[in-house]
């Protein structure tokens, strides 16, 4: 009997070791914006289940892209296509690439307001046309969401009739902060970044003219615990992770 309560207490004392270890191993992650909501909301089921912590940053998609490509130590960041300048960089791992999810970018207006019809490129254009003011990201500042929709100005043959009714915004946040104020008529960003209870989501706009941007993992070759990264980058491809991200308006990557 002494001998097996003090193998059980052996046993206790090197869990709660190993327990103690982990719990003082912390992950860091670096992603974009766009994914922000989905991953705060993964964060504490993947603490709690694995006893690691997770420190995140988040940015914009170039400034997160040219942080990991400069070799900034993360053991996981989360970047977005095209990956060609990220896998030469020699900063992530190229076997751990994860495709975790992809989002499209997305019309809001006022809550309660008209909302206009955008089912197909060339409602999207009238919709725009009509607008006296909108706003989204500013692309300049490497938010990819601006990116994406210059690119779907230059589609839609508009990018110069609409230049006196833009107004660009720091972040998704900002784009909605100014529909919700009444300060413009319509907003775009992701969809996952359209959470301002002042809007209301119209849709996505259609992919003809606007193809979702996708957010891939990796694990970093910086890592200081390489299978504690990998943990981190599992739990955000699992299925409790894909359904944050649809509950977030974004699609699985897988």
């Amino acid at each position: 009997m002494k001998y097996l309560l003090s193998s059980a207490l052996l046993f206790a004392i090197i869990l709660s070791t190993s327990s103690s270890g982990r719990a003082q191993t912390e992950v860091t992650l670096i992603a974009p914006g766009g994914i922000r909501a989905p991953i705060e909301q993964l964060i504490p089921g993947f603490e709690s289940k694995t006893g690691y912590k997770v420190k995140a940053t988040f940015g914009t998609g170039g400034g997160t892209k040219r942080q990991v490509v400069n070799g900034d130590a993360f053991d996981v960041p989360v970047v977005q296509p095209p990956l060609p300048e990220v896998l030469a960089s020699g900063n992530v791992v190229v076997g751990s690439e994860t495709p975790l999810a992809n989002v499209a970018v997305g019309i809001a207006v006022r809550k309660g307001a008209p909302k206009p019809d955008i089912s197909t490129p060339d409602a999207v254009k009238r919709a725009l046309l009509a607008a006296k003011s909108i706003s989204y990201p500013d692309a300049a500042g490497g938010a990819a969401a601006g990116v994406s929709f210059n690119e779907t100005l230059k589609k839609l043959g508009i990018a110069v009739q609409m230049q006196p009714k833009i107004k660009l915004a720091q972040g998704g946040a900002g784009a909605m902060q100014m529909v919700a104020n009444g300060e413009v008529e319509i907003g775009l960003t992701f969809m996952s970044e359209v959470d301002d209870p002042g809007v209301d989501v119209v849709g996505a706009l259609p992919p003809e003219i606007s193809t979702p941007t996708g957010l891939v993992g990796f694990v970093s070759t910086r890592a200081k615990d390489p299978a504690a990264a990998k943990a981190l980058l599992e739990y955000l491809s699992s299925p409790d992770a894909a359904s944050a991200y649809k509950a977030h308006g974004m699609q699985p990557g897988r």
